[in-house]
């Protein structure tokens, strides 16, 4: 074997592979400073994304000079064109990994796996599918990388110890697992740190941890030498603390202790009110409300939060849809992939629809898509929700979004709030919970009258007073914003259509964003979670702002604690909410301690006081929710400790029960 490696061109294979590398950077770096702008310092970025880039070779190097070199015991031919094959098929991942990130602004990882095929079918056939330009360009690499092997792989004459070390080198990258050092905070962004970040050798890890981690649920969750307790003292803050019961057969039981903080702000209506939460896809405090920093592009919902009580420091439990429902109406721990994800096996619990309906509401979910996509209408019927309208029962009449090649997320939002509006009786007396979740602000961001708001973007634009250069910038999000803009003009029309009905007088509406839209790059690892609450009522007897931070987790608990204390609604003394409610303190301040789950694959965030943990970098969360990495080793202790604890109850979910068949007798 000794001899065929000498006599093979390996060197010029791995020129050949390297320099393909360096060219797929070279493309990706164009791409993204067309679709977004090279973020942060032009050198600094193109160094690390290179330094990035070479990891990645050392590494793919040493693996596929292993198959090189069993292969060359076959045939010295056989084994170039095998190395040449792996090879393109890797820049062809590369290629599609660049794309998805340039459209996304996110780097897939485990979560391609958290998805059925139809689900992913759908997402990159609304999203545009294989468009002309897309083959184009893959056939243009494919053509570029066969040229760069045809050309150097010959030509190329180096000693074959370069070989060996070159093996080596990749071997001791892979032993010591230097491409984790990735993931550090180094640019001034988190986009452009995910920018430069390796997207082949990211996707191989986050696979690796995917299928190498398994659960151990005989670990002692609550053996005396585990430091501290989930929702302990962060050091300057006195975080929340919740003590638990029976934690070994009820993992979050606990006592309801959530305090009414509505009730001061509230006139008392006769009949309990109906209760409406309208879930915004995408709605980000980035643009949207006061201070935010691309400018707001939602200028009814401020008019709106002008009259209400408005959270302004809100966060999202999840990076994506998955988690709003679980995390709003129930309060839920999410399980290994989203708590919906569990199917048949989702643990028997109390939610707000399941406690509301056993106190004589009537419940509703509409959505303009597919309610099966995440799951959603299996968790919903589990819940109690006696209707689901989604776009296969949406009824005639109604026009769906445009898409493209046939393929669309299904009526935009303005159809969507028509019909609810058409098919709910004004004059139904029965108390009511309905959740509404739009999808016009989803990617690929088309919507009917798309050339009306892609005008309006531009008087937007005028009308903030945006620099040439944030102009420049906000132009590459044109129909993001327009789609923005066309979300909030549809929820101007929902509110004054509700307002001539007899039932707007006693309806509470909650407005929130299922998470922050990840299409315009994000500056922070919190960012992606940052949204607005908004609750608006004619019942309301005063307005307010609440800079204090709270979760989608702390709603349910905080809406029945209202209503159990204005409107004498039975609530049980015992719940596995993981919220303790939301905070009204006027000032900045967290008393909360929670898990964030950026993906259904991905649970490495923790916000605990004002710190915030993100895989096992601490940062310090400032009063305009910016992050500032920080070095404070106690700090960084107790919220991993803190997080360990959640995430080792979490993966005891399956086979754990939440509350006692008693409880739920009584209130299912």
């Amino acid at each position: 074997m000794q001899k065929s490696i000498h006599s093979t061109p390996l060197a010029g294979l791995s020129v050949a592979w390297l320099i393909s590398i360096i060219s797929c950077r070279i493309g990706e770096l164009i791409y993204n400073s067309v679709v977004h702008d090279v973020p942060g310092t032009l050198l600094k970025t193109v160094a690390v994304a290179f330094l990035a880039d070479l990891v990645y070779f050392l590494q793919s190097s040493c693996i596929l000079f292993v198959i090189y070199a069993l292969l060359t015991f076959l045939s010295v031919k056989l084994a170039r064109v095998v190395y040449s094959i792996l090879c393109l098929l890797l820049i062809l991942v590369q290629v599609g990994l660049t794309v998805y990130f340039g459209k996304t602004s996110v780097l897939l990882g485990a979560d391609l796996y958290s998805y059925s095929a139809a689900e992913i079918g759908q997402t990159v056939g609304a999203a545009g599918g294989l468009s002309i330009g897309l083959l184009a360009t893959v056939v243009a690499v494919v053509g570029l990388v066969i040229l760069i092997f045809r050309f150097l792989v010959s030509r190329v004459q180096m000693r074959p110890g370069w070989s060996y070390g070159l093996a080596g080198l990749g071997a001791l990258a892979l032993l010591f697992n230097v491409g984790e050092g990735s993931a550090m905070p180094i640019l001034e962004t988190d986009y452009a740190n995910n920018l430069v970040i390796n997207k082949p050798a990211y996707l191989a890890r986050a696979t690796l941890t995917r299928f190498s981690e398994k659960t151990d649920n005989s670990v002692d969750i609550y053996a005396d030498a585990y430091v501290g307790d989930y929702g302990e003292t962060a050091g300057t803050v006195d975080v929340t603390s919740v003590k638990y019961l029976a934690e070994n057969q009820y993992p979050f039981l606990h006592n309801d202790e959530t305090p009414d903080v509505l009730g001061p702000f509230f006139n008392t209506a006769p009949t309990a009110p109906n209760v409406v939460i309208l879930l915004v896809e995408g709605l980000g405090r980035a643009f949207t409300g006061p201070n935010a920093y691309l400018g707001s592009f939602t200028p009814f919902v401020d008019s709106l939060a002008q009259q209400s009580l408005y959270w302004e420091n809100f966060l999202s439990e999840g990076g994506r849809t998955f988690a709003v429902l679980p995390s709003i109406l129930g309060s839920l721990p999410f399980g290994q992939q989203g708590f919906a994800d569990l199917g048949t096996q989702m643990p028997d619990h109390l939610s707000l629809p399941g406690i509301l309906k056993k106190n004589g509401y009537a419940s509703a979910f509409y959505y303009g898509g597919n309610a099966s996509f995440d799951n959603m209408s299996a968790f919903l019927r589990k819940e109690g929700v006696a209707r689901i309208v989604d776009e296969p029962t949406f009824g005639a009449g109604y026009r769906k979004a445009p898409g493209a090649n046939g393929f669309t997320w299904g009526y935009g939002d303005k159809e969507l709030f028509r019909h609810y509006l058409a098919v709910n009786s004004p004059t139904d007396t029965q108390p009511k919970l309905q959740v509404l979740l739009t999808g016009s602000t989803h990617d690929p961001f088309r919507i009917n009258e798309q050339n009306r708001y892609l005008q309006k973007v531009e008087q937007r634009f005028a009308a903030l007073n945006l620099t040439p250069d944030q102009q420049r910038n906000r132009q590459n999000y044109r129909y993001q914003f327009a789609s923005i803009l066309y979300t909030d003009d549809a929820l101007r029309a929902f509110f004054a259509a509700y307002r001539k009905r007899p039932d707007f007088d006693r309806t509470i509406f909650l407005i929130t964003g299922d998470h922050r839209m990840p299409e315009i790059p994000m500056t922070t690892k919190l960012d992606r979670y940052h949204v607005p609450l908004i609750v608006y009522s004619p019942l309301l007897k005063s307005r307010a702002t609440f800079r204090s931070m709270s979760t989608h987790f702390d709603m349910a608990p905080t809406l029945l604690a209202f209503l159990r204390n204005n409107y004498n609604l039975k609530t049980p003394p015992v719940v596995s909410w993981l919220g303790t409610g939301i905070d009204t303190t006027r000032q900045f301040q967290n008393i909360h301690a929670y898990p964030l789950k950026m993906t259904k694959a991905e649970m490495v965030d923790f916000v605990m006081g004002t710190y915030m943990l993100n895989q096992n970098t601490l940062y310090r969360i400032n009063n305009n929710m910016d992050l500032e990495s920080i070095n404070e080793p106690g700090q960084l202790s107790r919220l991993n400790a803190t997080f360990d604890l959640f995430k080792r109850k979490n993966d005891r979910l399956q086979n754990s029960k939440l509350l006692p068949d008693s409880l739920l007798k009584t209130y299912n």
